[in-house]
């Protein structure tokens, strides 16, 4: 029964992570291309934009979902009251026009963003007193798994079900699915550790003492740079396509469809990858497959590389970005405080959602300035910056667990 339980415990992981994943897409990637075909304006699309502030922001009130979380019985209840209510926000933006009320839905997407963004405070808590270290690379291979896969429906999958079902009835099948996935974690009992009860309140001060904790630079470092080979080439990776001559069906067939399979993929892989190795291996050999990939691209991009060479770069390309997902994921959970996991893995994963959209922002200017092919070098070097903070920064006893 015991082992049945625990097995249990990856399924509810995976069906919370994509439930919150396929939305989210579909708001941030899906409406722009709806709202491109009817004939919005780039800057009314370019709003869209802010309703992605709240998972930046999401550490502000980390604290009190840390704080109302001290039982089963509230860490249940703050996840399926953000699960509800995410469905009826999603349902009741199906129910206005994009056309005359796109302002109110801009709006409502806010407001869905920002349950969704509670939510996952509240199921990163519930995977971190649920998994025993040596479960944690598994099961953020369901938690990175499953967003990937989210992100292949929500772009993929839905665009092509919105011309059959049209906006209305497609957002009645987004909310019942949201509130459907609540099934397995309405037949997982297994109880969190009571004793998080007797832990001290979480303030917003608990977030400075946890990034200027001695020591703590070296890991931060890690968080910052260890997608920093990567990102840059995957914001260029469309426009590069582009220039390549490739049409919008074959991107999205490219980039979204296959791109995202392999980074669901790998991130299904990672975990047991991890559990095999361990913590520090595998961050030298995800960041290897970084680091191949920047280098592959720099290769090609000195010529016009065919179909099949570039299916080959891509492939790479995400797949290390699932594995990289996956070893982030389980260091941070290793290093949050006791009645403070909500906080303390939040800000870790604000910290590499801030620095990917920095480099983001900056690798379009870098490109316009040195090309593709200084950019894919420049990528293939931060690899290789990040291997020395990685020899620098990792500890060389077991402190992120070999397990």
């Amino acid at each position: 029964m015991n082992q049945e339980k625990s097995w249990h415990k990856f399924p509810v992981l995976f069906s919370l992570y994509i439930a919150q994943s396929i939305p989210m897409s579909f708001f941030s990637t899906v409406v722009p291309v709806i709202m491109r075909q009817e004939n919005y304006s780039l800057g009314s699309i370019g709003l869209l934009q802010l309703t992605k502030l709240p998972w930046i922001l999401k550490f502000l009130w980390a604290p009190i979902i840390d704080n109302k979380t001290k039982t089963t019985r509230q860490l249940r209840s703050w996840i399926i009251v953000s699960e509800l209510f995410y469905a009826i926000v999603i349902l009741s933006i199906g129910l206005f026009n994009l056309q005359t009320d796109f302002k109110l839905i801009v709006l409502l997407m806010v407001v869905a963003f920002l349950v969704s963004a509670t939510q996952d405070i509240a199921v990163d808590i519930f995977a971190i007193l649920s998994l025993k270290p040596s479960e944690r690379g598994i099961g953020n291979s369901m938690q990175s798994a499953g967003s990937f896969m989210g992100t292949f429906i929500g772009t993929g999958v839905l665009l092509i079900a919105y011309h059959y079902f049209g906006w209305t009835n497609l957002l009645f099948l987004l909310a019942v699915f949201v509130a459907f996935a609540l099934v397995p974690l309405m037949l997982y009992r297994k109880p969190i550790p009571e004793e998080r009860a007797r832990k001290p309140r979480v303030t917003l001060k608990d977030i400075y003492l946890f990034l200027f904790e001695k020591g703590r630079h070296k890991h931060i470092l890690i968080l910052v740079f260890y997608y920093a080979g990567s990102i840059g080439i995957l914001t260029m990776l469309k426009p590069y396509l582009v220039d390549l001559h490739y049409n919008i069906k074959e991107i999205a067939l490219m980039s979204g469809l296959f791109g995202t399979s392999m980074a669901a993929l790998s991130a299904f892989c990672g975990g047991f990858v991890i559990k095999k190795i361990g913590r520090i291996n595998s961050l030298y050999l995800f960041l290897t497959l970084s680091f191949a990939a920047a280098t592959f691209f720099w290769f090609i991009s000195h010529t016009v590389p065919s179909a099949l060479t570039l299916y080959l770069a891509i492939g790479l390309l995400w797949a290390s970005y699932g594995f990289s997902t996956v070893a982030v994921y389980t260091i941070s959970m290793d290093r949050v405080r006791e009645g403070k996991e909500g906080t303390d893995f939040t800000i870790q994963i604000v910290l590499t959602h801030l620095s990917s959209l920095i480099i983001a922002v900056i690798s379009g200017k870098i490109a316009d300035h040195i090309g593709y092919t200084g950019l894919f070098g420049l990528e293939a070097m931060l690899c290789v910056f990040t291997f020395v903070i990685l020899y620098y920064g990792l500890p060389k006893n077991k402190e992120y667990g070999n397990l």
